[in-house]
């Protein structure tokens, strides 16, 4: 069409009707977004039970009960009106403070933009007042006028949001199927009851309840019984408390131990100011504070809530809230990591309780998961292990790699067990990988390489915060053949690695001469770690210097330098070995996230011998 022929553009006032389902389709794209509305508003109005029941995945019905403060007659008939709310006080000049948010919403959109789109019907008394009622079917408003009200107590209000979409019918076509609304539903109550473990939340699923959290206390206690009855009773058993505060913002929750992880981080939650929030930010803050116990695909299960003043976050970013931006959100970024590094540096060598119960579970048959094999302890060609018994649990030796001839577990009288030596004495190696030792109430079987890696990774970084890693010199410098390339990318980082103790230069073409090594390392494979730097350095980028990625380097390093599986231990070597990683942090998992050591109770065993 020739532009002369275009008609010319004439501004036109939309129809109220068509505004209020513009508005529904940015703040109700699914059911999910609808009862985290209507939930929000109940939480808003001081419940402290609220019910959520919904059929066919919330398009057929979503009935949302609380017993809240409540509604007048005369509040209803405003309520359906776009942009009124009770939950935004003008100041002295009748100014409004968008920034000064103190409530889950705010907009006064979400009952006229749910209304516009479905058939609602709202029932409320409030407190001294009679039960009103008022409805909508696409927006056309019906009342209010008197109604019965049947709710939990004096005050409250019952919401029925009837036949979602059906003035949009466009919409229905893009929902996901029954099951998938459902999972989203529950998943937006799970979420709330996070944030709010004072109040009780009942969840029916066509006629079926999936869900029921009785309120609890609201302080610490309270919020891990709440998250252990919504994440699972593994991650309340094996959760460290997080509270820290900087700059006006105050941060607190729980984060499980690094051997309590995952294959992706469905399990990690944020909250801002009692919000459940998505913020891509908490996926960088985990990887930075959990980079030294974790490989890069598993993740941790937490769950966060930073708190601070409403002007210091807007909260206003998304039509739905689930988005929030910080006002100094470097801040905030560094008061979480160092939170919880300080905090999984207080959980010591301890590791979690699911290590144990997988081990268990390995060896019940009745309670190994679905699938999986179980195999008896011996067959009948098998000759069991025999533990040796008696060795000294007060051996402090130092413990230090070397050649030294290696020997068996000589038989002594055993020395008392208390609780001094959590990890307890060592009582035999068992194929050259394993340490037994015996504590008070039970036994304790050690990787000897995964706990001597992580022993020799905390000294590598105690080291450097002194300096650098001190190194020994060796008689005869090492000659290590490797490609051109691979020499290069050595040679490239050479001065940055004189500050993790290895000193090397170049020798012809295509080789590296080692005159120095770290000297906690003790004899090394010093050319199989060189091929390794150099396969580490072909995957980062040329121009990053490698003090960014120390922790990485010294993590590669000190597994390749490690104890390694098929070397026999002293009794004193064990013994020194256990009572480090009871001294070091982080000793009960390596650098990659494995677990160092299984711990059985006395009471365990006697169960898999029949004896309980």
């Amino acid at each position: 069409m020739p532009d002369s022929a275009r008609p010319r553009p004439v501004i036109l006032r939309l129809p109220p009707e068509v505004v209020n389902r513009i508005a529904a389709g940015e703040v109700v794209e699914r059911p999910a977004a609808a009862v985290k509305e209507l939930v929000e508003n109940a939480l808003d109005a001081g419940a402290s039970q609220i019910s959520v029941a919904i059929e066919d995945g919330g398009l057929k019905r979503i009935l949302v009960e609380d017993d809240g403060c409540g509604l007048s007659g005369d509040d209803l008939a405003v309520a359906l009106e776009r942009h009124a709310t009770s939950k935004l006080v003008p100041d002295a000049e009748g100014h409004v403070d968008l920034l000064n948010i103190y409530t889950m919403g705010f907009r006064g959109e979400a009952l006229p933009s749910i209304a516009s789109v479905s058939r609602m019907r709202i029932v409320s008394r409030a407190a001294g007042g009679a039960a009103a009622e008022i409805s909508s079917d696409a927006g056309r408003i019906d009342g209010p006028r008197p109604a019965a009200f049947t709710g939990r107590g004096d005050t409250g209000t019952r919401i029925e949001v009837a036949d979602l979409f059906h003035a949009t019918p466009a919409r229905l076509k893009f929902m996901r199927g029954e099951r998938a609304e459902a999972l989203a539903v529950t998943d937006v109550i799970k979420r709330l009851a996070m944030a709010n473990p004072s109040v009780g939340f009942t969840f029916e699923n066509n006629g079926r309840t999936v869900l029921r959290y009785a309120a609890d206390s609201a302080d610490e206690t309270g919020r891990l019984a709440r998250l252990g009855a919504i994440m699972g009773r593994e991650f309340s058993d094996n959760a460290i408390a997080i509270n820290a505060d900087r700059d006006g913002a105050r941060l607190s929750g729980f984060a499980g131990l690094p051997t309590l992880n995952r294959g992706n981080a469905q399990m990690q939650y944020l909250f801002v100011n009692g919000r459940p929030v998505k913020d891509r930010m908490l996926t960088g803050v985990v990887r930075a504070a959990y980079q030294d116990f974790l490989a890069r695909d598993r993740h941790p299960m937490l769950a966060l809530f930073v708190d601070l003043e409403p002007e210091e976050v807007d909260v206003n970013v998304h039509p739905a809230k689930t988005e929030v931006r910080f006002r100094d959100a470097a801040s905030v970024r560094g008061l979480m990591i160092g939170a919880l590094r300080h905090s999984l540096a207080g959980a010591g060598h301890r590791a979690s309780t699911t290590v144990a119960g997988f081990a268990l579970g390995r060896a019940r048959p009745e309670e190994a998961p679905v699938g999986m094999l179980w195999q008896a302890p011996y067959s009948a060609h098998q000759r069991p292990v025999t533990l040796l018994r008696g060795v000294s649990e007060a051996s402090r030796v130092p413990f230090v790699q070397d050649n030294a001839p290696a020997a068996r577990v000589e038989i002594e009288p055993a020395a008392p067990l208390s609780g001094e030596f959590p990890l307890g004495a060592a009582r035999a190696q068992v194929h050259e990988t394993y340490i037994i030792a015996q504590t008070a109430d039970g036994i304790v079987i050690v990787d000897q390489h995964a706990a001597h890696e992580r022993l020799v990774y905390e000294a590598m970084k105690r080291q450097m915060e002194e300096g650098g890693v001190r190194r020994q010199a060796l008689l005869i410098p090492d000659i290590v053949e490797l490609t051109e390339d691979e020499a290069a990318r050595i040679l490239e980082r050479a001065g940055d690695l004189a500050s993790l103790g290895l000193e090397l230069e170049a020798f012809g073409t295509g080789a590296v001469c080692v005159r120095a090594t770290p000297a906690l390392f003790g004899e090394m494979d010093t050319a199989g770690l060189l091929r390794d730097l150099a396969d580490d350095f072909a995957e980062y980028d040329a121009g990053l210097a490698l003090k960014e990625r120390f922790e990485e380097v010294m993590g590669n390093m000190a597994c390749r330098s490690s104890v390694r599986a098929g070397r026999r231990l002293t009794g004193e070597e064990m013994n020194s070995l256990l009572r480090q990683m009871e001294a070091t942090p982080h000793s009960g998992q390596c650098n990659h996230g494995r677990p160092t050591y299984v711990e059985l109770k006395l009471a365990d065993i006697e169960r898999l011998f029949g004896r309980r």
